[in-house]
């Protein structure tokens, strides 16, 4: 997301090299860049001039001291307004209250609320260790029960069952009786949405509000909505006493300018993102991590919680070991590799964590490998001999052939894994000589706190 304020602000370091000190002068063309980005990515008009503003206030006349260069100082006072912009410090659920502890879901019909409900069950249920239960109170939408049932199942929460003929105001007493009776220590209520804001939408979430008295309202908002976020965001904001904020579709095709505008507009924080349509794809928001993205650095530490999550540490270490010994990476590694990935949420996934330079080789690498297509890739790998693994040079036009037919592919999609394997390799290899070390003390300056 924000590729082009990333994109922007990389030009704007390349412009300031050879500056002793940050001046008025040399950063007029730098913030016009970073200005018309924002507006560029949807954020809103008065969240561009108050940020702005405050990079400007902060920037002149800062010293480019030690090893920083003018470019690096700017994307510092830029990294720390961003983030404080959306919100400074990470903000969690605040679930310290006597069981069970209601999480109220508001927000617009296709924003993503029953599904985000569904993420945000899976993630109380596998990370807090929680006992969950799941309600609906929208009886208006054709079959949003049933989703939400479906939902839950996949997530491993258990689901309240309430009918379409239900009133909301009952379904919510008799909820959380029962949450009482059999002791959850959190209960999801999903609420009804409508194509746009009215009346009767708002009313009834408002009752539904006094009637729970949740410890935690949630404004759930597509990010691809744009200035329309804002707008909405202000509505609920003016109806409910929000307490947090979370993000849909953050790695769709949005501009993203909702995830600098929302925080301004509510005063809310940012508390969740979703990245992805599978019930894992939620991430806890961190400000500081997201102003690394859209500045091109990467989320390291998201990728390493990710990676701890994700990934087979024995397998893992096994693998940076046979790296460090120079015994090269093949096909089976680049196989098993990828399964690594999916259980990190999918090659798109990692990229978007990834710092800038890494995420364009690793796209190099095989942008198009997602869940659909890996079965088909491992279907290749598996066609192949040990000796054809392990030497892929040894693979010409008749081996090509055979392997095609054993995986019931084209042979130009032999040749595209084949392709996308040799950019793997090559970046592996920059990894195995240091790359990763080179790559973060480049990020020395950029980064409040790194040392």
């Amino acid at each position: 997301m924000l590729d082009t304020l990333t994109q922007r602000l990389s030009r704007v370091v390349k412009n300031l090299r050879g500056q002793a000190r940050l001046t008025e002068d040399n950063i007029a063309e730098a913030l016009r860049e970073v200005r018309m980005a924002l507006l560029e990515a949807d954020v809103a008009l008065p969240v561009v001039r108050d940020l702005i503003a405050r990079i400007k206030e902060k920037a002149v006349g800062q010293e480019v001291i030690g090893s920083l260069t003018p470019g690096q100082a700017l994307v510092g006072v830029v990294h720390r307004e961003l983030a404080e912009l959306m919100g400074g410090a990470h903000s969690g659920l605040n679930l310290a209250v006597q069981p069970p502890a209601v999480v109220l879901m508001a927000g617009l019909q296709g924003a993503g609320k029953t599904t985000t409900t569904g993420k945000l069950g899976k993630l109380l249920r596998e990370r807090m260790k929680k006992k969950v239960l799941a309600v609906s109170a929208d009886v208006y939408r054709p079959a949003a029960i049933q989703q939400l049932k479906q939902v839950s199942e996949q997530a491993g929460i258990d689901f309240f069952p309430t009918q379409a003929s239900d009133k909301p105001a009952l379904i919510a007493a008799s909820a959380l009786d029962f949450a009482r009776k059999h002791y959850y220590d959190v209960v999801l209520f999903d609420t009804a949405g409508r194509l746009a804001i009215d009346e009767a939408m708002m009313r009834e979430v408002a009752e539904l509000h006094e009637a729970l008295q949740p410890v935690e309202t949630l404004f759930v908002v597509d990010a691809m909505l744009g200035q329309d976020a804002v707008n909405t965001a202000r509505a609920f904001n003016d109806a409910l006493p929000l307490t947090g904020v979370v993000l849909t579709k953050l790695d769709g095709d949005a501009r993203g300018g909702a995830a600098l505008s929302v925080r301004h507009v509510t005063g809310k924080p940012l508390k969740f993102a979703g990245v992805g349509e599978k019930l894992n794809g939620l991430e806890e928001f961190h400000p500081e991590r997201m102003a690394s993205r859209i500045l091109g650095m990467g989320d390291v530490l998201g990728l390493i919680e990710d990676a701890q999550r994700g990934v087979d540490q024995e397998k893992a270490q096994a693998f940076a070991k046979k790296l460090k010994a120079g015994k090269g990476f093949d096909l089976s590694d680049f196989k098993e590799q990828i399964g690594q990935m999916r259980k990190m949420g999918g090659l798109s996934g990692l990229l978007d964590k990834l710092p800038a330079q890494f995420a364009q080789a690793a796209q190099q690498a095989g942008s198009q490998v997602e869940d659909k297509a890996v079965r088909r890739l491992e279907g290749i790998i598996d066609s192949m001999t040990p000796a054809e693994r392990i030497r892929p040079e040894l693979i010409k036009a008749s081996r090509k052939r055979r392997i095609a037919a054993g995986a019931g592919v084209s042979v130009q999609e032999v040749n595209r894994l084949l392709n996308q394997f040799d950019q793997t390799q090559k970046m592996m290899k920059q990894f195995s000589k240091g790359g990763m070390q080179k790559m973060m003390r480049g990020m020395k300056g950029m980064l409040p706190g790194m040392h």
